[in-house]
């Protein structure tokens, strides 16, 4: 059961790493960032509940609050590109302006 779930987790890990490094859009890299994080709090949290180990655990409870306020402040920097009217592409932004 260990090597499926570790198996799962790396697959998970790899589709984040290939979205964020061959795609430019900004919302594809930022779903590939979270399926990373995704990723390795799923490999934790398996570890953790296998040795019984609660620190672990809530180790992936903070992992996954952290993520979540991630998810907000991404989306909205992302929302943000695109009603200033420009292309939520990462080659075309050189900063971010107000």
């Amino acid at each position: 059961m260990s090597a499926v779930v570790w198996s799962v987790s790396a697959l998970l890990f790899l589709l984040g790493l290939a979205a964020v490094v061959l795609r430019r859009q900004l919302l594809a890299m930022f779903l590939g960032v979270e399926l990373m994080v995704v990723a390795a709090a799923l490999a934790l949290g398996h570890e953790a509940g296998r040795v019984g180990n609660t620190e672990g655990l809530v180790a992936v409870l903070l992992i996954l609050a952290v993520a979540a306020a991630e998810a907000v402040v991404g989306l909205t920097l992302v929302l943000r590109v695109r009603w200033s009217g420009r292309p939520a592409d990462a080659d075309a932004l050189g900063e971010l302006r107000g």
